[in-house]
């Protein structure tokens, strides 16, 4: 194994319920200490975890679609505060799944990725679900970005946008060797649609693809008010990787931390000598259909 190994802890995650911001810290400390005890160093929590934090502010709100995303855009700077902190005193990254912002008049599904010193940045869904656009006038947001690690250059694909080769494709070109997908899905069809776009970002730039879910029922959300998903890492489909592009999945229905170390110049070595070369052909198909010249 090389020098360049990172373990990644993914979460399957059951929304909570809390009466107090109190109770809701204690619970998320909880869970980061327990990863960081596990020697993660990168923790990925799932799309929309934070709309557990809606039950604090009472029935009056968190039975309301439009009052949930109102209110939790006020509990935003404790959101920050709280992860930022947790990063730093357990010195890991941390992939804070997602949290709908107001910015302006408009509301955006947002994944914060936070840095062992405390420093954060954050990637927006771009390609939004029917339910966003037509029942919570959640809206797409803009920017593919990548985070340089000490260990390597991290994206993010949340949930939806995992279906969508080309966001995958650019921060692959720009050194993403690790898609991290945040997920909420609330049939076994949803779960299988984000798993196989999964499979095939990583296939399609052989890299790694890390998926993390909410689980089980919130029957006081109803905007989470079901959730299926399995969390689990994705590989290239090739020498040195498992035959059908699975490394390592939790177990169905089931709290808990799914840890895997990921070996980053693996990718390199399948970059360069594997059976395929997906991540360099990219552009013959781009050729064949007129999107690109051939070179001369």
């Amino acid at each position: 194994m090389s020098e360049r190994v990172v373990r990644i802890a993914a979460a399957q995650y059951p929304i909570g319920f809390f009466n107090r911001w109190p109770e809701y810290e204690a619970h998320i400390t909880g869970w980061v200490a327990e990863a960081a005890l596990g020697r993660a160093k990168l923790l990925l929590f799932p799309e929309y975890f934070s709309l557990e934090i809606s039950s604090i502010f009472g029935p009056g709100v968190y039975e309301s679609l439009d009052k949930t995303l109102e209110k939790l855009s006020h509990a935003l700077g404790g959101f920050l505060a709280l992860y930022r902190s947790l990063a730093q005193k357990y010195q890991v990254h941390i992939c804070a799944g997602s949290f709908p912002v107001k910015d302006g008049d408009t509301y955006y599904n947002r994944c914060y990725f936070f840095w062992p010193n405390g420093h954060c940045e954050w990637q927006e869904k771009l390609q939004m679900t029917r339910f966003e656009k037509e029942k919570w006038n959640v809206s797409s947001g803009s920017g593919v970005k990548e985070f340089l690690t000490d260990f390597g250059t991290v994206a993010v694909n949340i949930c939806y946008d995992s279906e969508f080769p080309l966001f995958a494709r650019h921060q692959a070109e720009q050194g993403a060797e690790i898609i991290l997908v945040p997920s909420c899905t609330d049939t076994v069809a949803g779960f299988n649609r984000v798993k196989i776009g999964c499979q095939a970002r990583a296939l399609e730039n052989q890299c790694y693809v890390v998926q993390s879910p909410t689980i089980g029922e919130c029957s006081w959300q109803q905007a989470v008010d079901t959730n299926i998903g399995v969390a689990a890492f994705y590989s290239p489909v090739d020498h040195g990787f498992p035959p059908n592009g699975i490394l390592h999945s939790g177990k169905p229905n089931e709290a808990q931390w799914v840890y895997y170390d990921l070996d980053l110049e693996a990718i390199q070595r399948v970059r360069k000598e594997g059976q395929v070369f997906n991540f360099k052909d990219w552009n013959g198909q781009l050729r064949h259909v007129g999107l690109v010249q051939r070179q001369k």
